[in-house]
């Protein structure tokens, strides 16, 4: 279980941007519950209905870290092709409040464009990488690991539209922006070496870490907190935006590849969060609250 609990916490650095402590705290949740039940790679309904009362002691917030834990752990066994199932469902739920994602504004979003766009005016093959990466993770919000992992043959010929094969193998196809092809069209000209991927290195494909890397290092150029920037929060941002913008939810769980709507909605908390924001500040009787 070692090597697969550490290519996990390795995925979570670099596509979620995970914490020291969040990453240490997974490790332990995840070794622990390994020598409870064995090989979490093989673990059945049964032994995960164990957890219920193992994790009795703990409070909501304790089991709800160590649930989410393993939820995660399962989709990236999934997608590794180590299970054939996730099976999240027989896991222990406390009720508590799932917290709202890491999301950028328009001005932050628009800063990291502008110095990508700076860096690339020269087509050196790096940033014009970098450029074309940033276009597919705010423009059409993929995963890093479908970045990434991208086939060259994944580009249209005759269409706007990306084929890719995302979480549990589902297929799917997402829209390509204008400036997503514009970029596309610049980088694949530049690639310089013989591979099936879009964005190869050192015989296979850019790896998450790197990708991670490389945004939070734009991310300092642009003068932007490297701490709040990473892929997932591209997404995130995409997600938020489009939804902002009046872009309906059921469209918005196709274009981000969610099997449930339910992951989607974690969307609506967030605008609403904006929205309430946005009354305390501007509503016309807000001056006279602060005041007394």
């Amino acid at each position: 279980m070692g090597a697969a609990i550490d290519a996990f916490l390795a995925m979570q650095a670099a596509e979620r941007g995970a914490a020291l402590n969040t990453l240490a705290a997974y490790r332990r949740d995840l070794e622990a519950t390994a020598e409870q039940l064995g090989d979490l790679a093989a673990v059945d309904r049964e032994g995960l209905g164990r957890l219920g009362s193992l994790w009795a002691e703990f409070s909501p917030a304790t089991v709800a870290r160590k649930a989410s834990a393993l939820r995660q752990f399962f989709a990236f066994a999934q997608d590794e092709g180590w299970r054939a199932d996730d099976p999240s469902a027989f896991l222990p739920r406390p009720a508590t409040r799932r917290p709202l994602p890491k999301i950028l504004s328009h001005a932050q979003v628009a800063a990291l464009f502008d110095r990508a766009e700076q860096e690339a005016a020269g087509d050196s093959p790096p940033a014009v990488r970098l450029l074309t990466l940033l276009e597919l993770l705010y423009g059409s919000g993929l995963r890093a690991t479908e970045l990434v992992s991208l086939p060259l043959s994944a580009i249209p010929r005759d269409a706007p539209l990306l084929n890719l094969t995302g979480k549990g193998g589902q297929q799917r196809m997402v829209p390509i922006s204008h400036r997503a092809g514009q970029a596309l069209s610049r980088w694949v000209p530049l690639r310089g070496v013989e591979s099936r991927y879009l964005f190869p290195s050192r015989g296979k494909h850019l790896t998450r870490i790197r990708l991670f890397q490389l945004v939070r290092e734009l991310a300092a150029r642009a003068d932007i907190d490297p701490a709040a920037v990473s892929p997932h929060v591209l997404r995130h941002a995409f997600a938020t935006h489009l939804l902002e913008g009046g872009v309906d939810l059921r469209v918005l769980q196709t274009l981000l590849g969610h099997a449930d709507i339910t992951t989607t909605q974690i969307y609506t908390h967030v605008d609403a969060a904006r929205l309430v924001a946005l009354v305390n500040e501007r509503h016309p009787l807000a001056a006279g609250d602060k005041g007394g």
